[in-house]
């Protein structure tokens, strides 16, 4: 195992000079960290993934084109010698120009992740600028040269062994001579095509690299001092969480807590890493660590909310008593590629939710052609607009009573699709968008406030 960090730095702690500049001190303040993985500056991700979605009307694209330009020039002019950064920076703006006129004649996934791409590839250029500009011996290395995936765009699935074997050769020799700047979220296929992670990907691919230089420790620097009981702009007594363990930390992500990326912690946790998170805006604060084995396991851990759902329901009286129909169900949906988050069953129903799994937001959609060939076997309701709340904590499906305190305190709500005791770990269930906050708000008052 190496004697070295890995840094990761979100959007928000790199979005303006003032950022990066915090940023920088973080890294000076410690000599073990050699490696460092950047996000885009704050909102240019979204920006390219409009573009990316195709904007047919020039006017706008332009404005947002300019919007670019703008976020990066107010950083670019605050250096002491920008020339060089400034025309590297350009040169990928150039790159956003063209690729955004492809994109408006007709959008695809892969140059989709060829543009959103550009905003990590420029955020590196500057922040490895500002550190020489600091005294910091920084270099910028492509990322791309190392995370190879496959060519599933949008989300490419990470080829482990090769990551290493390349971070081996050509990462970790830089790392004893400098601290390297490098890009989240992006990599390439064997092709040398551009891919990406999915949408908040920067932090797994952080975990990534962590594992593939065998650090010895991965600190994700974000805009909160670390895991809390709950999200603290939606209760405002959710308190901060000094220690957690790998498998309570992998539930609060896989179920909303944006703190994380649901996969950061699998390559981490296939090696031991251990994994802080804390606020670059404030680290004095401190944080939270997240570790195989820690010394506190509460029954109740934390509240996570994930917004944005998609609910399927199928119904068939032929599924009474019947055999294989829900392997068809699934066959079909793996068929279209369609990823199942939860499910819930009755005699002649199912219920189950989609997952996001790429880069272009929103609610995840049933493809129509799957749809079309769902409606063969049975009727296909799908609903929007609503929220999996889920409670994180530790044996739950062996403690007596807890159930009574949760539903007894959400008795006005109207729950759907409870899921319950297939994890020791969660009880989740679906409210509809309008109430969710309040039914966070109602369960920390009773269970983390008391």
């Amino acid at each position: 195992m190496s004697n070295f960090n890995v840094a990761k730095f979100g959007g928000t702690s790199v979005a303006n000079f003032e950022a990066m500049s915090r940023c920088a001190a973080i890294i000076e303040s410690n000599p073990n960290t050699k490696l460092v993985v950047s996000s885009a500056c704050s909102g240019v991700t979204n920006l390219l993934v409009e573009l990316a979605n195709g904007v047919q009307d020039q006017e706008h694209r332009s404005e947002i084109l300019k919007q670019l330009a703008e976020i990066h020039d107010s950083i670019l002019n605050q250096l002491n010698d920008p020339t060089q950064t400034a025309s590297d920076v350009y040169s990928i703006l150039d790159t956003v120009t063209s690729l955004a006129e492809a994109a408006s004649i007709q959008a695809s996934n892969k140059l989709t992740d060829h543009l959103v791409a550009c905003g990590e590839l420029m955020s590196t250029f500057i922040l490895t600028q500002l550190m020489k500009e600091r005294g910091i011996n920084a270099v910028r290395f492509d990322i791309r040269d190392v995370l190879r995936t496959d060519n599933n765009f949008g989300k490419g699935e990470p080829e482990v062994e090769t990551i290493a074997q390349l971070a081996q050769q050509s990462l970790v020799p830089l790392c004893h001579d400098y601290v390297v700047v490098t890009q989240g979220f992006i990599g390439s296929d064997e092709e040398g095509n551009t891919t990406t992670l999915g949408r908040g990907g920067s932090d797994y691919s952080a975990a990534l690299i962590a594992e593939a230089v065998k650090a010895a420790g991965l600190e994700i620097w974000t805009d909160v001092p670390g895991i809390y009981t709950t999200d603290p702009r939606i209760a405002a007594k959710a308190s901060p969480i000094p220690e957690i363990s790998f498998s309570e930390a992998s539930e609060m992500a896989n179920f909303g807590a944006k703190i994380l990326h649901p996969s950061t912690l699998v390559p981490a946790l296939r090696h031991d890493i251990p994994v802080f998170v804390g606020s670059s805006k404030e680290p004095e604060k401190g944080g939270t660590w997240i570790r195989h084995k820690v010394e506190s396991s509460p029954l109740f851990r934390a509240l996570a909310l994930r917004c944005n759902q998609t609910m399927v329901t199928l119904r068939s009286a032929k599924m009474f008593h019947a055999y294989g129909f829900l392997a068809k169900v699934f066959e079909i949906l793996a068929k279209h590629k369609v990823s199942v988050d939860l499910i819930t069953t009755s005699e002649i129903s199912v219920s189950l939710t989609l997952d996001q799994t790429d880069t272009s937001g929103g609610a995840p959609q049933l493809p129509e052609a799957a749809r079309l060939e769902l409606e063969e076997l049975c009727t296909v309701e799908v609903e929007h607009n609503l929220c999996l709340v889920a409670l994180i904590g530790n044996n739950m499906s062996e403690s007596k009573g807890y159930a009574k305190q949760v539903f007894g305190t959400l008795e006005d709500f109207n729950l759907r699709m409870i899921c319950y005791g297939a994890s020791p770990h969660n009880l989740c269930f679906l409210v509809h968008e309008s109430v969710s906050k309040l039914a966070i708000q109602k369960l920390h008052t009773e269970l983390f406030e008391g």
